[in-house]
């Protein structure tokens, strides 16, 4: 016999509680970890298909690994050295950035902005800000965030942690289903695939797509000629993730930076603008409907809120578990709004059926 409805609830209660316990207190503890988990899930369907292939699943572990060594060391080489780079040359060149729009708001509106006017000191104070401001601020960002992953375990724990998680992943599945108490196993099973399917098609379908369309800007924008092109590409294709956000600042970053260094050369300009155009096309109408899907149910708003909360509450370990958080309630909020609709409650006893 199942348990009472308030005895689940408290339960269930007790159970959430312990978690976000656990994320306040040992937020930056249990990050690696967190990390780690994130990675195999992440890559548990590439073990999977290997081993579909003939592999079998410590084999498959094993190419993975090698090849996520590989491009690792390709990008700690070629791009990580030029994205650092291009980024502090951002900041140093930010004053130069606002010289000429303050120069060009002068020249086309030179009863609006004057030398003695607000709106004139206030574009030469934020220019002398970001440059005596930006590289500590960079170098703070940095610090603070070795400080939270330092690089034993960002090289070390993250790599072990999802190298045994990926290799043992089946095993643990079975495991914790054979813990399910058995009158609700069923019902878990199906919220349990419910969830994975949305999380499957949201983080691996939008990583892929932020991967894909992070490179075609930063390689589109460097062959433009656009200055800082990587910067740019990278951040719009990290903000991808985000619904709207990436093109949004990306584009706006991108054009903002092609005023000024193609003032006058319309079609590099035009280029810029087409290099976004045709990213916002192929994402609108392949990458996100092949890679992502129509049925993942996560609404936009919904994600940034839980990003939003979870990330104030929790720092970047909260940011991370929001989306599966925001995922795992939205199928539950799902699953009880269909119950819901069946019950009594809803349709009365007019509603019911007759005997």
């Amino acid at each position: 016999m199942a348990l009472p409805v308030r005895e689940q609830v408290k339960y269930w209660g007790v159970a959430a509680a312990v978690f976000m316990i656990v994320l306040w207190y040992l937020g930056n503890v249990i990050l690696p970890f967190v990390l780690g988990g994130a990675v195999a899930y992440f890559l548990d369907p590439v073990a999977d298909r290997l081993e579909k292939m003939g592999a079998s699943r410590a084999l498959a572990t094993a190419i993975i690994t090698i090849v996520a060594v590989v491009i690792f060391i390709i990008l700690a080489l070629l791009v990580l050295p030029t994205l650092v780079q291009q980024s502090l040359a951002l900041f140093e060149f930010a004053p130069k950035l606002f010289e000429d729009l303050r120069a060009f708001l002068t020249t086309h509106f030179p009863s609006v902005l004057d030398n003695t006017s607000a709106l004139h000191q206030s574009l030469k104070t934020v220019g002398e800000t970001i440059q005596s401001k930006g590289g500590e601020l960079l170098q703070a960002v940095f610090s603070s965030a070795m400080s939270i992953i330092n690089v034993v375990m960002l090289l070390v724990i993250v790599p072990v942690v999802a190298f045994y998680l990926l290799y043992d992943w089946d095993n643990m599945i079975a495991k914790i289903d054979d813990l399910l108490p058995r009158d609700h196993a069923p019902i878990i099973r199906q919220l349990a695939s419910e969830i994975d399917k949305t999380l499957a098609s949201f983080i691996r379908g939008m990583g892929t797509v932020c991967l894909v369309l992070g490179t075609y800007y930063a390689v589109a924008l460097m062959l433009v000629g656009l200055q800082f092109g990587m910067v740019v590409g990278f951040v719009a294709g990290a903000l991808t993730f985000i619904p709207y956000v990436g093109a949004f600042v990306g584009g706006a970053l991108a054009i903002g930076l092609g005023l000024f260094q193609f003032w006058g050369e319309w079609l590099s300009l035009g280029l810029v603008a087409g290099v976004f155009v045709l990213g916002q096309v192929i994402e609108g109408n392949v990458l996100t409907p092949k890679l992502v899907g129509s049925s993942v149910g996560l609404h936009p708003v919904w994600l940034i809120f839980s990003l939003s909360v979870f990330g104030t509450l929790f720092g970047f370990v909260g940011m991370l578990v929001a989306v599966p958080v925001a995922a795992a309630l939205g199928v539950i909020a799902r699953f009880l709004i269909a119950n819901y609709k069946e019950g009594r409650l809803y349709k009365g006893l007019s509603g019911m059926p007759k005997d």
